[in-house]
């Protein structure tokens, strides 16, 4: 029987929060699910609303200070106990809903991974343009890094069989967490599939955190982990067999 855990890295998200936890509320979930928020050392009203939020299944983890996106995700798997993974951000540029189609090709036992796609079909949401072309930049780069073709390398939606995600030692910071990861899955034997999510993107004005710096620094994880870090230095020795070329 799988178990969902659903994390959610908050950082300055007071306005946010309350709504996307409201949304995640009324999704039927298929399989029983967890939420472990942790908050990256917000400086508004992000602690005190994460304390006031009332679920059973839900735990709420704080860092002494601001670490980055990627510590965040790494310490909430620790707590995590559920057999699949996947990262909630606390802004409203993503459909909880989406997340059903993301994990089920995990729970259908068709895949070990599951990507969701901004820009895998036609949708009505207009990108923005320099934001769209660099993420399409990134994630042809680390196609022909990786070998592995994606249409969309830093979605947010992610699915992770547990005992292949915590196995991944990972070692960048900020938000690195995704194309670090996939240069080090791409180095196993693991089914992938690609779905399509929506996405309602947020303008700076609006709290929006990445930067060209950001896409600066992926660019540099893309190529140092998919060229010049090797297998052995990429997983713990925990990780399956089943797993391994």
């Amino acid at each position: 029987m799988h178990k969902l855990s659903l994390i959610i890295p908050v950082y300055n998200e007071a306005k946010t929060l309350p709504i996307i936890w409201e949304a995640l509320q009324k999704v039927a979930w298929p399989i029983p699910v967890e939420y472990i928020l942790i908050d990256d050392g917000s400086i508004d009203e992000s602690r005190r609303i994460m304390e006031s939020l009332k679920s059973e299944n839900a735990r709420i983890l704080f860092q002494g200070k601001n670490q980055g996106k990627t510590a965040a995700i790494l310490r909430a798997m620790e707590h995590s106990t559920g057999t699949i993974i996947v990262v909630q951000d606390a802004d409203l540029e993503y459909d909880p809903g989406d997340i059903v189609a993301v994990i089920r090709p995990i729970i259908e036992e068709q895949a070990d991974v599951v990507f969701g796609s901004r820009f895998k079909q036609s949708g009505s949401q207009v990108h923005r343009t320099w934001h769209r072309l660099a993420n399409r930049l990134l994630t042809f780069v680390s196609n022909l890094c990786s070998d592995i073709y994606l249409t969309d390398l830093e979605g947010c939606y992610k699915a992770f069989r547990a005992d292949l995600i915590k196995n991944v030692i990972v070692t960048s910071g900020g938000f690195g967490f995704d194309p670090e990861v996939t240069a080090k899955i791409a180095k196993l034997r693991v089914r992938i599939h690609e779905v399509y999510i929506s996405y309602f993107p947020r303008r700076y004005i609006e709290g929006k955190k990445i930067t060209w710096k950001d896409g600066v620094a992926a660019l540099w994880y893309i190529v140092r982990h998919n060229l010049f870090t090797p297998p052995e230095s990429c997983f713990k020795p925990t990780l399956p067999e089943r797993y391994l070329r």
